[in-house]
């Protein structure tokens, strides 16, 4: 078994039962706000030490943002009112409340990072990894906004939440396993890390944030996006690779 934990955030489609007369968003832009496959990618449940995904959908609550931060300073905060491509999530006059969103976060984004707090405590796992897909041109609402996106991006807050020795022995197994240029392997670019692996890692246990590019998968010949079905052969040929760079590097 490999000493890894993994975690999968943003995976979930299920809508909270708090929510359910208050939403208009629509399926597909559901579809589109969250990392649509990533447990079918990413899941290895049984050959490493720990996974924990969500099941609820990002658009609703965001285990990769902080409990403080939330609209109207940010609307793509913890609880959001518009998706990262900014669709509306609620019906005028229905976004949560104070209090609703207090009760939200307590049911569902505390008990997710629990489970990340007991990873770092159990002595079997050497590395945990946050698991994420990333469209392949960034959104307006991105620091990156319009710029093509590389196939891999490997995030360690610049050294804050892992070695980044280890940083760039995972990016060289992902470029092997995978078969891609390391040039398509960005470090800390276009991102460094979100708030799980800010607040778990640099501590026992190191934390890196993974982002696949979605062209991998969600784009012909696999994928069709007028029914949203995707040929799980490229799942599994994606999650075989994946567990192939993991076996590539010794934490």
């Amino acid at each position: 078994m490999l000493p890894v934990f993994l975690s999968i955030p943003h995976g979930g489609t299920e809508t909270p039962k708090e929510l359910h007369d208050r939403i208009c968003i629509t399926p597909q832009d559901l579809f589109d706000d969250g990392d649509a496959f990533t447990a079918d990618v990413y899941d290895l449940s049984g050959e490493v030490a720990g996974v924990v995904k969500a099941e609820i959908a990002r658009a609703f609550v965001d285990l990769n943002r902080a409990p403080e931060d939330r609209p109207p300073q940010n609307p793509d905060g913890v609880v959001k009112t518009a998706t990262c491509l900014d669709r509306p999530i609620y019906k005028p006059g229905r976004e949560p409340d104070e209090a609703l969103t207090a009760l939200l976060i307590e049911r569902y984004h505390g008990p997710y990072h629990a489970r990340l707090e007991a990873a770092g405590a159990d002595p079997r796992i050497r590395l945990a990894l946050d698991c994420h897909s990333m469209l392949p041109t960034a959104p307006p609402i991105a620091p990156d906004a319009g710029r093509r996106r590389p196939l891999f991006c490997l995030s360690n807050g610049n050294g804050r939440t892992a070695p980044t020795q280890l940083l760039e022995a995972l990016a060289a197994a992902f470029a092997a396993a995978f078969e891609v240029p390391r040039e398509e392997i960005g470090l800390n670019d276009p991102f460094k890390g979100g708030y799980i692996t800010q607040r778990h890692g640099g501590g026992r246990l190191p934390w890196i944030q993974v982002e696949m590019n979605r062209s991998l998968y969600l784009a012909g010949p696999w994928f069709d996006r007028d029914t949203r079905q995707i040929h799980p052969g490229r799942l599994k040929n994606l999650r075989d690779r994946f567990r192939d760079a993991l076996q590539r590097v010794r934490p």
